[in-house]
């Protein structure tokens, strides 16, 4: 495989707002870049967009001048998909569309060296199906970055099932030296995080629906209570609802139908009505100017109920995410606290509360509801049985 080092060029595919972030980080860590489009129109947007992030960086004294022009200078905004003979690592940033994705890789295998790695970005299409395309599906592997990437410290890297292990390795040294935190993810729908962070959403629209508590107080539950940055609302209206809902439409029919991830009618029919968030001025709040959007009811009691039911359905994806060997409990509590902002680990979390606790939470609201979403992963039950605890403490 390629010895990478900081004269190795990085390809980056794709010049939308994830192409031009990876493109953005391996430029800092002083890679030359090769940033490649079929858009010439995306690829200037990409230059202006850049340059403009980089600028501001300068006038808040967070970057020299010489340091941002070098960031840039490295960056080749290239319209000739030729210009990746060169490069030790293509990271693929393009629509999520498996069959375009199998054309784009089959194209560009034929152009880099033998000994390139091919990277994947996707959120959500397995490995598997894109390596397929590839004559070396051995090269081939996911690696997920999270929006923004400069900011956002988490990679997921996913070995499909022909990748070569060492493959796996220089590519996360590699990343690791960009001082990012790469976790290893099986390939599986949703991989860790966007599979581990469903009950977020998903239980919160569930309380909504059953009339327990309205919007705002949901999301002061999970703020004022849990500790998270927004609440589950808040950070769908971001997201946008139309990106949220097809993410968990999604991972609930890549998992044959597995009631833990049904989606909610209450989010389908806010996008089929146009109320996709702050992007549209309109979402689960009003957005727009002159607004006014109702307090949350601060019942301290309503609060914990709520928080700890969300959190409770939380750890048990988590749980499972472990007993399916998803990753391991280290790198699942890593990608939520660095993926997605979460105030700590949900298995250091559940350890703390204690196993036998978020058990009986679970096991009661399956009784109440005879629903199998709320069954308990066999990995929890068999823990609590052992007396043991998912994370060593010590």
């Amino acid at each position: 495989m390629p010895k990478f080092d900081i004269t190795t060029s990085i390809g980056v595919l794709g010049a939308g707002t994830m192409g031009q972030g990876i493109a953005q980080v391996a430029a800092t860590a002083g890679h030359a870049v090769v940033l490649y489009d079929s858009s010439r129109t995306a690829l200037e947007n990409a230059r202006s967009g850049l340059s403009a992030i980089l600028q501001r960086q300068v006038d808040k004294k967070r970057m020299s001048q010489s340091s941002a022009d070098g960031i840039l200078g490295r960056i080749n905004f290239a319209h000739d998909p030729y210009k990746f003979a060169t490069c030790g690592l293509i990271i693929e940033a393009i629509v999520e569309d498996l069959a375009v994705k199998r054309n784009v890789y089959s194209q560009v295998e034929s152009i880099v060296p033998p000994d390139c790695i091919l990277a994947s970005n996707t959120s959500s299409l397995p490995i598997a199906a894109i390596g397929a395309s590839c004559d070396k599906p051995e090269r081939m592997l996911g690696a997920h970055f999270f929006n923004p990437a400069p900011l956002m410290p988490l990679v997921e890297i996913i070995p499909g099932v022909a990748t070569a292990a060492d493959v796996v390795q220089a590519t996360c040294r590699l990343i690791d030296r960009w001082g990012k935190t790469t976790v290893l993810a099986k390939d599986t729908p949703g991989f860790i995080v966007n599979r581990v962070a469903r009950p977020f959403y998903g239980e919160a629209l569930r309380l909504l629906e059953e009339g327990m508590a309205d919007v705002a107080t949901i999301d002061w539950a999970m703020k004022e209570i849990g500790g998270f940055r927004m609440g589950p609302f808040e950070l769908m209206d971001f997201i946008g609802n139309d990106i949220n809902y097809a993410v968990t439409e999604t991972v609930f029919a890549a998992f044959f139908y597995d009631p833990r991830y049904r989606p909610s009618f209450t989010q389908k029919r806010l996008v089929e009505a146009g109320y996709l968030g702050r992007k549209t001025g309109r979402g689960h709040y009003d957005y727009r100017p002159g607004a006014e959007n109702p307090a949350p009811r601060q019942d301290r009691p309503l609060g914990e109920q709520i928080f700890k039911r969300i959190l409770a359905m939380l750890i048990n994806e988590a749980a499972d995410a472990v007993f399916w060997q998803i990753g391991s409990p280290e790198d699942i509590d890593q990608a939520m606290i660095k993926g997605v902002n979460y105030p700590k680990g949900l298995l250091q979390w559940a350890d703390e509360i204690g196993l036998k606790t978020v058990l009986g939470q679970l096991e009661g609201l399956q009784k109440e509801y005879g629903e199998d979403r709320y069954r308990p992963s066999p990995l929890l039950r068999r823990k609590v049985r052992k007396g043991e605890t998912f994370l060593s403490h010590g």
